[in-house]
Formats: C-alpha cells, sequence, structure tokens
C-alpha cells in the first residue's frame, strides 16, 4: 500500500475543516484543533483564504496561540494580530521564546506593542528589548536569551544538583556557557561531558576553551553559513565585550536556510518571500503592478532599440523574424551565469578577492558557447534563405550577446551588492535589459550596415 505524504495528509484535513466549517460545526473543527500540533494548526491557517482565516483562529485554543503566532509567515501573521485585542495579543505572548516573541512584537503597532511589553515580567521585558535593540536579520536579532550559565570554580556536582532541582532544560540544549562574574564569555561544557565527569571536578577542567563565539551584529546569513561550516548544534551569541548575550540553536538556522531560499525564488519574480497566498485580490494586485511596472520599462527600452532600425525592418521581413532569436538565446545564456553567481555569493564562494577569476572563466564560456550556437545558426540561416551574409550577420550578433551575457551575468550581481540592493531581485531585470538591447542592436546594427 502507497504511503500517504504529508502534503497530501495536509490537503485531506483541510477539505475535512472546510466541510465542517460550511455544515457549522464549529465545536467539531475546536476539538479538532485541540489535538493537532501548532505547525499543523498554522499550515491550516496560511491555506485558507482570509474570511477563513478569521473563522477558524477564533476556534483555536487561546493557550496555544502563542505557539501558532511562532510558526506563521509574517504577513499572515501580521493578518491574525490584527484582528486580536491587545490584551489577547499579550496573553498569547506568555511562554513564548524570546527570539519568536521580538519577531512578533515588530510586527505590532506601537499601542499594542506597548501593552504586551508592559504585560511581560521585569526579566522578560528586558531581554525582549535587548533582542529588539539588534536588526531583525543580525545574530543579536534571532538569538535566544534562555541559556544556562556556569562559573568556572563550581563543582559538577553542585551543577547536577542545581540542573535536578531546576527539573527541565531549555530547547535544544547541548552546552552550557561558562562566564565570569561579568558574564564576560570563557568557554563551553557540553551536556555529554557534564553527565560523564567526576563529581568533584570543577566546570574548568572539562571547559572547551576555544569554543567559537557569533558577534551579536552578525548578518543572519553568515552565521548559518557558521552552523554549516562546523555542524553546530547551538552557538553562543556575545557583544563587542564578549559578554554572553544568548545562543542561537539549529532550528533558528534551519528558519534562516528556508527563509533565504524562499527570497531568492520569490525575488526572481519580484515577489516578497512573506507574500500571503490568498492574500486579498486588490493587496496582491499593488503588489505584483510594481514589478509589472519595472518590467514594462526594460521592454520598452527594447522597444526603442528596435525602432532605431525600424527602416531596415520594414525592407526585410525575415530580419523581423530573427530579431528574438539573438535576445533571446542571450537571456537564457545570461541567466545561467547570474544565477551561479548569486549562489556563489550566498554561499561565500565568490567575493572581491576572486571576482576577477570567475569573470574571465564566465568570459571564456560565454565566448565559446556563442562561436558554437553562431555557427550553428548562421549554417541553418544560410541554408534556410540562402543567403551567406545574412547567416554571418546573426552569427556575429549571437557571439556578441552570448559574451555580453556572460559579462554582464558576473558584473550585475557584483554591483548591486557594493551598492547594498538585492542581486536576486533586481539582478534578472537588468540582466533582461542589457541582453536584449545588445542582442537587437548587434544583429539589426550590423545588418543596417551590411544590407542597408
Amino acid at each position: 500500500m502507497p504511503e500517504i505524504s504529508e502534503q497530501e495528509i495536509s490537503q485531506k484535513r483541510l477539505l475535512e475543516i472546510n466541510t465542517a466549517l460550511e455544515s457549522g460545526m464549529f465545536v467539531y473543527v475546536r476539538k479538532m484543533f485541540q489535538h493537532m500540533p501548532a505547525f499543523d494548526i498554522a499550515l491550516l491557517l496560511e491555506s485558507s483564504p482570509s474570511k477563513t482565516r478569521n473563522v477558524l483562529w477564533q476556534l483555536t485554543d487561546p493557550d496555544s496561540q502563542g505557539e501558532i503566532l511562532e510558526e506563521l509567515s509574517e504577513e499572515v501573521r501580521k493578518g491574525i494580530l490584527k484582528i486580536m485585542q491587545p490584551e489577547k495579543v499579550a496573553a498569547a505572548a506568555e511562554g513564548m521564546d524570546i527570539d519568536d516573541l521580538a519577531e512578533v512584537l515588530r510586527t505590532l503597532p506601537d499601542s499594542v506593542y506597548q501593552e504586551v511589553l508592559i504585560s511581560l515580567d521585569a526579566q522578560d521585558r528586558h531581554r525582549v528589548e535587548q533582542a529588539l535593540s539588534y536588526e531583525e536579520d543580525t545574530a543579536g536579532g534571532i538569538m535566544n536569551t534562555d541559556t544556562i550559565t556556569l562559573r568556572p570554580d563550581v563543582t559538577i556536582d553542585v551543577i547536577m544538583r542545581y540542573l535536578r532541582l531546576r527539573g527541565e532544560l531549555p530547547e535544544a540544549t547541548d552546552s552550557f556557557y561558562v562566564v565570569n562574574r561579568h558574564d564576560k564569555f570563557i568557554g563551553s561544557v557540553s551536556l555529554a561531558n557534564l553527565i560523564t565527569a567526576r563529581p568533584e571536578q570543577p566546570i574548568s577542567d572539562i571547559t572547551n576553551y576555544d569554543t567559537v563565539t557569533i558577534p551579536a551584529n552578525m548578518d543572519e546569513t553568515e552565521v548559518a553559513t557558521l552552523f554549516e561550516r562546523h555542524d553546530w548544534f547551538s552557538a553562543p551569541v556575545v557583544d563587542e565585550e564578549s559578554r554572553l548575550l544568548g545562543r542561537i540553536t539549529i532550528d533558528d538556522v534551519i528558519d534562516i536556510i528556508r527563509e533565504d531560499a524562499e527570497h531568492s525564488m520569490m525575488s526572481m519574480a519580484g515577489l516578497d518571500d512573506e507574500a500571503d497566498t490568498f492574500a486579498p485580490v486588490v493587496k496582491s494586485t499593488k503588489q505584483r503592478s510594481v514589478w509589472l511596472g519595472v518590467n514594462l520599462i526594460t521592454a520598452l527600452t527594447a522597444v526603442a532599440v528596435s525602432s532605431m532600425f525600424e527602416d531596415i525592418l520594414s525592407q526585410m521581413a525575415i530580419l523581423a523574424i530573427l530579431n528574438s532569436l539573438v535576445p533571446s538565446m542571450g537571456g537564457v545564456a545570461g541567466g545561467q551565469t547570474l544565477t551561479l553567481v548569486i549562489r556563489g555569493m550566498a554561499l561565500g564562494h565568490i567575493g572581491d578577492n576572486n571576482a576577477r577569476t570567475i569573470l574571465h572563466k564566465e568570459l571564456a564560456i560565454g565566448f565559446l558557447n556563442g562561436l558554437i550556437w553562431a555557427i550553428f545558426i548562421a549554417s541553418i540561416v544560410a541554408i534556410w534563405k540562402q543567403d551567406l551574409l545574412l547567416g554571418a550577420i546573426i552569427a556575429f550578433a549571437m557571439l556578441m550577446n552570448l559574451t555580453a551575457a556572460g559579462l554582464a551575468g558576473v558584473t550585475i550581481p557584483l554591483m548591486l551588492k557594493k551598492m547594498k540592493i538585492d542581486p536576486a531581485l533586481a539582478g534578472s531585470v537588468i540582466l533582461t535589459t542589457v541582453t536584449d538591447v545588445v542582442g537587437i542592436f548587434a544583429f539589426l546594427g550590423t545588418a543596417t550596415l551590411l544590407l542597408g
């Protein structure tokens, strides 16, 4: 019997809940939610239109709403928070991890934000304010302050008795951090070493003094790279004076990796990576119109270049037929290079030190591909139209455009990064403009010179 995928299970559950709602079986849906994990409820909410989503939210257990909010995408979470009373938002915030709570607070109106802060106890309020003092996409913005710290001169027996009295450890704990009386980071002690060491040993005996720390202002993408490189499960976050602030765990890093992947994919289409799939029509139209407007401007640029050669186009219809071929090939070749370079930049493979090497490589690839396909298309056109000169013209244009595509595919993302513009968002539009303009100009310009 074939296994049922998670996606099929989710769709089946969504159908069951929608059917129950249409039948007015609200109590049944409420009971279903009581036995579902927060992630699954969040998935159902994100898979429903906004009106249905609001009804479903009212049927969730207030005690689990904080966990559900943590799992929702930013856009959907904003919509849910808008329909909640401030006191209910404050109640849902109780028990949330500090990093998740800080993320939720960033999306709240000031009045609700202040009310939620007031509802927290002094310690949690201080922790949240500390997290909010850092940019959202930095280590300080995603860290969790729920950590257990140790003093180097305390014995393991004392620590073990303390942990038994505490009763539970923070989630995803694999290490404890050793600090001095001023909270300056000294090193780490793995949980495995702690429980296997002799009770009379001091913590200093089993401390790893070579533990790598993460600066609070480090970009979250760099944090994810470090976790991947070192196979970390958690890592300490420190300030400029090496004081321990908190820790980042692997679940936070998985979220970063997933968000980066979504961002890259959605940016290629000019969409927000937090876009709500079931957002209202008018709102979605506004979001997409901006990108369509930008694309129209670039398309008009290519049209303007074509109009410069209107005379030769009116004389030879075959040029109008072949005119789209060269820009199309350049766009595909340039897109390959652009994707490769953006990926290399994201992984840290490409920087100022080796940019020239990748530029030379992609120029060579562009030239060789241009040569191969120039000969191929020239042969087809020459045989088809019995015109060697026309074949030579399109061959020259193909060679120029594929070489230019290789050059643009490398230089555009590097220049955008220096200008602090996301290459994934703007790179493809600029590249398309370059390959269209170069392709049209090379083809029709050469045709005008030789055939006009």
